[in-house]
């Protein structure tokens, strides 16, 4: 029995030498001297060890809702906690919105609404006038490198006609937009409005 001891613990002990030897062995390996591959080697045991990641969903992963269809309404009506039933508030509830959409066209918002639209196509023209001005100023003095062009601009001067001719119609127009913007002011008087709403 002594001999079966004796015999356990040799095993043993020869077991342990080899796992101490094949560690050794392990450490070696992997510190070959060559800092590239146990970099690489290192990355490899990172990677296998980390966790993955998660998904990140976006517009083409999730599908388009299918549109919800509408209830269809209960055969018998109910009375709501008020004591009216929903037929009649729905009723009073469209001729709410249909009073909100026939808003009276002398009210002030109506006349705060048309002064500044009519004020933003006056700002517009005299925008589009100045520009007009700048281009003829800019004819005024052109030079041409093909003479015959400048021969013939010398003598018609087509070019600086036609944006004096625009120039022009701008300014009618500028002029018809004020007179409209001034006849709306008087509606407003004539209508009973206050002034301050052409501001």
């Amino acid at each position: 029995m002594r001999t079966g001891r004796l015999l356990a613990t040799l095993l043993f002990l020869t077991g342990l030498s080899g796992v101490a030897a094949f560690a050794q062995q392990d450490q070696t390996q992997s510190a070959t001297g060559d800092p590239v591959a146990d970099a690489a080697r290192k990355a490899r045991q990172e990677k296998k060890s980390a966790p993955k990641p998660k998904k990140v969903f976006t517009d083409d992963d999730v599908a388009a809702k299918p549109a919800v269809a509408e209830a269809p309404a209960p055969s018998n009506p109910t009375t709501n906690p008020s004591g009216e039933t929903p037929a009649s508030t729905a009723e009073a509830g469209s001729q709410e919105d249909s009073s909100a959409k026939k808003e009276d066209p002398n009210s002030e918002a109506q006349w705060r609404k048309r002064f500044a639209a009519q004020r933003r196509k006056i700002a517009i023209a005299e925008e589009e006038l100045n520009v007009l001005q700048r281009e003829a100023e800019k004819a005024d003095v052109q030079y041409y490198p093909d003479p015959q062009k400048a021969l013939k601009e010398q003598l018609t001067r087509n070019e600086i006609n036609e944006k004096n001719d625009k120039i022009a119609a701008k300014k009618k127009e500028i002029a018809d937009l004020k007179q409209q913007l001034s006849d709306m002011e008087d509606e407003v008087r004539r209508t009973g409005g206050d002034l301050g709403w052409t501001r």
